[in-house]
């Protein structure tokens, strides 16, 4: 087969950030099909990879997917409204790098999202090569925005309400990324349950097991200079939903312990975030630039635990972290500042703690249990890798989702 993903941050070779499609790509083209990506030149955590990039480059990443670069405006990064010009900038660029750049026979156009706009782009790229259009839900849009505080315009929650129904009645399936997800779509968005499918986030456990097969943690946490610290490892957007204060907070409470927070990756409230630590002169923090996911992988198992939050939201009850796999597959305990599915993931493995988000206090007691029984977060980062290692592996879960495609195929043809 030959899927055209339409995937506005899907990742380029050794570049930091959600791997998802990266991955599943991978393990689809070592299967002998072939994937071909409409992609955006700007990361959504940063904007320098897209200096002086051309407005549509086609290349062939390190694994054999063919991706091509579309148009994004650099005002992404520039507030809500440069975000929402940065969104509808790919938009049209997706449409015209699908026609005149991804002129091979396909077999179905699949878009994932956030965003929800370029749905738009894979509906209609779909229409004009006749074949089935797949959407893939990774976070509920706009109710994530809303949630976050970011979309606040009653008019555009109305116009974002008719576009996310136009989009669902028109997708053959709409694969959803939590449970969660799957009962708002069929109990309050009307989506009949037959479309629904669940694939959803997962462990890469391939690259986790390659690096630790040589890795040598006490020699990385020297060169750290955190040989005797207890690690706490937080990786991913530093945003507004993300809530990161909260992290800044409990350091100071814990100022006369051996905890170290580390955190990786950008966005759009780091500066603000390392001007407050060098503000309250905390040296139990440590910022790290976006790595590539192998140094990333690297990090987290040299830490003790790892730390997935986010801002106290209703909407935000739905969604798995994605970072919690990350460290299922590392075998950390997962301090877990998020409520609802991601909370019952993390303690039915029994695979770490509940925090209240947006809770310092709260996070900096349940540091320092840790810190009173280290034995009991290496016995719960061995139950999260071996519940994922049940429950969800990259691996099958990409041959259930190529499984799938093939079936819509099949039923398209007869």
């Amino acid at each position: 087969m030959h899927i055209l993903l339409i995937h506005q941050f899907f990742l380029r070779d050794n570049e930091g950030g959600g791997s998802r499609w990266n991955e599943m790509s991978r393990i689809w083209i070592g299967q002998g099909h072939q994937v071909t990506v409409l992609a955006g030149n700007v990361h959504y955590m940063n904007s320098e990879n897209a200096a002086g990039e051309r407005w549509f480059t086609d290349t062939t990443n390190a694994v054999g997917v063919r991706v091509i670069r579309c148009f994004v405006s650099e005002k992404y990064h520039s507030g809500f409204s440069g975000r929402l010009i940065g969104y509808f900038s790919f938009v049209f660029s997706a449409i015209f790098g699908g026609i005149f750049y991804a002129r091979e026979r396909y077999d179905a156009v699949l878009v994932t999202s956030p965003p929800l706009f370029i749905g738009f782009s894979g509906w209609l790229l779909a229409r004009l090569k006749r074949i089935s259009f797949i959407l893939e839900i990774r976070d509920l849009w706009p109710e994530s925005a809303i949630g976050a505080g970011l979309l606040t315009s009653k008019r555009l929650i109305k116009v974002s309400y008719a576009f996310e129904q136009f989009l669902y009645k028109r997708a053959k399936i709409i694969n959803v990324l939590t449970p969660a997800f799957r009962e708002v779509l069929i109990n309050q968005k009307n989506v009949e349950r037959e479309r629904i499918c669940f694939i959803p986030n997962a462990a890469d456990f391939s690259l986790s097991e390659k690096i630790n097969s040589n890795f040598d943690n006490v020699a990385f946490r020297q060169k750290l200079g955190l040989k005797d610290a207890f690690v706490l490892i937080y990786v991913g957007a530093h945003g507004v939903a993300n809530a990161l204060m909260q992290l800044i907070d409990a350091a100071e409470l814990l100022t006369d312990t051996h905890a170290h927070f580390l955190l990786i990756g950008d966005g759009a409230e780091k500066q603000m975030l390392m001007n407050e630590v060098a503000r309250r002169s905390l040296k139990n923090v440590t910022f790290v630039s976006q790595v590539s996911k192998e140094k990333v992988f690297e990090y987290i198992l040299a830490a003790d635990a790892g730390l997935s939050v986010l801002k106290r939201a209703e909407i935000f009850k739905t969604v798995y972290s994605n970072k919690t796999f990350d460290y299922f597959s590392c075998k950390k305990t997962v301090l877990i500042g998020i409520d609802g599915i991601s909370r019952e993931l993390v303690e039915q493995a029994d695979a770490g703690t509940f925090v209240e988000p947006e809770c310092p206090e709260d996070l900096a007691a349940k540091v320092r249990f840790y810190l009173k029984n280290p034995e009991l977060a290496e016995q719960q980062g061995n139950n999260g890798y071996l519940y994922a290692r049940q429950h969800f592996d990259r691996t099958q879960l990409a041959d259930k989702y190529l499984s799938l495609i093939q079936k819509l195929i099949e039923a398209n043809d007869s």
